[in-house]
């Protein structure tokens, strides 16, 4: 029988050398760089001319998990300028930061339209591991190859990876709230499985969260469980079995009064089920990302004071972005735009219908047209560069009559 060889083991490369970096802030800047949203960060965020006011959130935009990632991306081009680079899907959930990722030469390696496969890898090629993290199992089939691999994974992903392997440890169950498809549901996910005997189930919404948290009181038909939550467990889950200890986890970018609403509904369940206050059954961790978090925090600030429309610029696939539109929504017309155009009148405005899960034109007239006096919102998702929101931000002014160089002027 022929022996196995063992897989090359290349020592990783450091792509974050100080002369790389200098070259990828210079281009990462020209890319993405605005000066009209630096100066209207100096004006406090608000920027009045005539009887138009644009009032910009004090957080939007570009995170520091975001900014690593891309940097790494670009890093990667100028370190291995010959070699082929491969991409585990979306470097961030942005459509145009993912265009100049293909520009620059780097390809997919996953999905419907994957330039190579995993087994077609060779030790001299690269694969970037996008900011959101990829599953357990394929990273392993990666590094297999021998292939470089330069890591983005988001720290705060990292945090909730951490969580779910401790409570497979301890034979905890892991609730993971967030969407079941989401490339970082999924990764996570897999680290609780990749513990052995270790369990999860995705929950989405808090009536989802009601049904669990009445089968973990009473308990109930498993089949009919198993069905409803299809796609969202771990092989071999039972929910008369893997129900009884555990921990709450979520993907980063979720509202966090909802999965703090869904924490205090599965610990009740646990509660009334165990007859104790002090239940060793269920635990819990903060794992919302800051950046997340703050960018919540700082839209919920700006509906403070009177807005005539909100605009939210952000992928249509970020899940920050999307909690930003419903944050919005239920105060005040909010449309969730790809980009400024998007906005082709203030009659008429392209956006993704949340609701209806996809991009619609809809007509709005309601007090943006005329003379009258008008306050526009604009607030972006971690995922959103601001150079989209520069471009947005002159698109409505425009709309309303004034020009770029007013803009620039004022």
């Amino acid at each position: 029988m022929t022996p196995t060889t063992p897989p090359l083991r290349r020592k990783p490369v450091n792509v974050r050398t100080p002369e790389v970096m200098d070259r990828v802030k210079a281009e990462v800047e020209t890319h993405y760089r605005s000066h009209i949203v630096e100066k209207l960060r100096k004006k406090g965020g608000v920027l009045t001319i005539g009887n138009t006011t644009l009032r910009l959130a004090k957080q939007f935009g570009f995170c520091y998990g975001v900014e690593r990632a891309i940097d790494l991306a670009y890093a990667s081009r100028r370190v291995f300028p010959d070699q082929n680079i491969y991409l585990i899907g979306e470097i961030i959930h942005n459509p145009e930061v993912n265009r100049q990722l293909v520009e620059m030469g780097i390809r997919n390696l996953v999905g419907p339209d994957a330039d190579a496969s995993v087994d077609e890898l060779t030790p001299e090629d690269v694969v970037i591991v996008p900011a959101f993290g990829a599953e357990a199992e394929l990273i392993a089939n990666i590094k297999n190859s021998g292939c470089q691999i330069v890591d983005t994974t988001c720290g705060d992903v990292m945090s909730v990876w951490k969580r779910v392997r401790r409570y497979a440890r301890k034979n905890f169950t892991s609730i993971i709230h967030g969407k079941a498809s989401h490339e970082e549901t999924r990764a996570t996910a897999s680290r609780a499985t990749n513990v052995e005997g270790g369990h999860y189930l995705v929950i989405l919404t808090l009536d989802d969260t009601d049904y669990v948290c009445d089968y973990i009181r009473n308990g109930g038909d498993s089949s009919a469980f198993l069905e409803r939550f299809k796609g969202g467990y771990s092989d071999g889950f039972d929910p008369d079995t893997h129900l009884y200890q555990v921990g709450v986890a979520n993907q980063t970018t979720m509202l966090k009064s909802e999965t703090e609403e869904l924490q205090r509904r599965v610990a009740a369940a646990v509660r009334e089920r165990d007859g104790n206050e002090n239940t060793e059954n269920f635990e819990y961790f903060d794992t919302i990302c800051g950046a997340t978090q703050e960018r919540q925090d700082a839209l919920f600030e700006m509906l403070e004071r009177p807005m005539d429309i909100l605009l939210v610029v952000g992928g249509y696939n970020s899940s920050n972005t999307t909690h930003l539109v419903e944050i919005g929504e239920r105060q005040l017309p909010t449309f969730f735009i790809r980009d400024a155009e998007c906005l082709c009148s203030f009659k008429e405005i392209v956006h993704f219908d949340l609701h209806k899960s996809e991009e619609v034109t809809s007509i709005y007239t309601e007090s943006l047209l005329g003379e009258g006096p008008v306050t526009i919102g604009i607030t972006a998702g971690a995922s959103c560069p601001n150079n989209l929101i520069e471009a947005t931000i002159i698109q409505a002014f425009e709309l309303r009559g004034i020009s770029r160089d007013d803009i620039l002027e004022s």
